[in-house]
């Protein structure tokens, strides 16, 4: 988010782009996770924006790849995460304080399957976690997928579309990842165009809308 070292961070390159007054960061994306990242330009908007998030008014979904099959192809992911060994998190039986995730998954061909997430919490390392608890982790994951011969050339894990209601208005923002060359597989891109937006899934448990029934 911040510049680190010589490489600008994504504040430095949006104010050297658009020139705005201010830049605040309002939410943050796992490093190595692409897509889409809200900022605000004026301070009362950064406040209304981390509000929302705070109090789980945004809706959040994210598209990632696994070469394995999960224990069961849709549904909610949740438990508590507790740290575990090499600075990576595990999910427990637990529900103290529990990440929740909610996803569905398609098969794309032999040895690819496609996921759309929808966090609830925003805990660290979230989505990465219950993929493995789900014994798909995602394709590129070096701390959490140990059974890749070959690296692919990143974590396919892409923050897609964010959903809210501000100021008694709907916002809605979709971002198709463009990176990687397992997204822009063919089939893969094809698979996406056929589900149309994400935030009109059939989500088990879930309205249209989005909302928890």
């Amino acid at each position: 988010m911040h510049s680190r070292h010589t490489t600008p961070g994504l504040c430095a390159v949006v104010r050297e782009k658009y020139h705005p007054a201010s830049v605040w960061p309002v939410h943050r994306l796992d490093k190595d996770t692409s897509g889409l990242v809200l900022l605000a330009t004026t301070l009362q908007a950064a406040q209304d924006l981390s509000a929302l998030f705070r109090e789980q008014q945004v809706a959040k979904y994210y598209v990632c790849l696994s070469d394995l099959t999960p224990y069961k192809k849709q549904g909610l992911v949740q438990g508590d995460m507790v740290r575990s060994r090499r600075k990576t998190w595990k999910l427990c039986r637990s529900m103290d304080n529990p990440a929740r995730t909610r996803f569905l998954s398609w098969s794309v061909c032999a040895g690819l399957r496609l996921f759309v997430l929808r966090p609830i919490t925003g805990k660290t390392h979230q989505l990465r976690v219950a993929m493995k608890a789900l014994g798909a982790p995602i394709l590129g994951d070096r701390l959490y997928h140990h059974q890749v011969p070959h690296w692919p050339d990143r974590l396919y894990l892409h923050a897609h579309t964010l959903r809210f209601g501000l100021h008694g208005q709907e916002w809605i923002f979709h971002c198709p990842p463009d990176t990687g060359s397992l997204f822009q597989d063919r089939r893969v891109q094809e698979c996406m165009q056929a589900l149309g937006p994400l935030e009109d899934l059939p989500w088990p448990g879930q309205g249209r809308c989005g909302h928890t029934n």
